[in-house]
């Protein structure tokens, strides 16, 4: 699962918090900065297709996407991610090591 946050630069507030959270609670995720001229096709999708006019744009899915700070949308991915059953991501051995 490839997730993306959608910045304003920065001197997005909002972006840096919602980065800082996500990667403190483990949520591996690719930023793509929309003031960068090269991303004008990310806004236009963002803005457009998505209809967001503020930033962070946080985008999990076609379904699950939200804008600004959300700490509660956070925990709540968070808590899908590391629900997913161990065999998926590798199975664990009892000390703790991955197989």
């Amino acid at each position: 699962m490839t997730i993306a946050v959608y910045t304003a630069g920065e001197s997005c507030q909002q972006c840096k918090l919602t980065q800082r959270v996500m990667t403190a609670v483990g949520i591996r995720f690719d930023t793509i900065d929309l003031t960068d001229d090269a991303n004008a096709a990310a806004r236009d999708y963002v803005t457009g297709d998505l209809g967001y006019s503020r930033a962070p744009v946080v985008v999990v899915d076609e379904h699950d996407q939200w804008a600004g700070f959300q700490p509660d949308a956070i925990a709540r991915l968070a808590a899908s991610l590391h629900a997913q059953p161990v065999a998926a991501v590798g199975t664990t051995d009892l000390s703790g090591g991955v197989t």
